[in-house]
């Protein structure tokens, strides 16, 4: 998916093409397809040959991946969520980081008091 993100429409030659260490043809094939039964993909065929794209915006599928995130892991608590990567000592989030957070926080609590 990443890679239909980053190129845009693409064939199964130039997905692999974009792979490091890529899977051969034929892997590739198979996933592409696995990821269009499962509604992520469609494609449209150019001169005989399946050109692959995603279904939705990266944005969309972000937000998507996101409440499935929430919902397996930190009980659909996006606060869980965000705490979990405060205490995270790998995280390692810069000043900027942390003041860009700190003005979403806050712009969510504006909005809370707006409702």
């Amino acid at each position: 998916m990443d890679v239909l993100y980053r190129v845009g429409p693409a064939t199964v030659a130039d997905v692999r093409a974009a792979l490091p260490d890529a899977p051969g043809y034929s892997a590739v094939r198979a996933l592409l397809r696995i990821l269009e039964e499962k509604g992520h993909l469609k494609h449209r065929e150019k001169a005989g040959k399946y050109i692959y794209l995603p279904r939705r915006s990266r944005a969309d599928a972000a937000k998507q991946a996101v409440r499935r995130l929430l919902g397996t892991f930190f009980e659909g608590s996006a606060a869980r969520a965000v705490a979990a990567v405060l205490d995270d000592a790998d995280a390692d989030l810069s000043d900027e980081e942390l003041d860009r957070l700190a003005q979403r926080i806050e712009a969510a609590r504006r909005k809370g008091k707006a409702s």
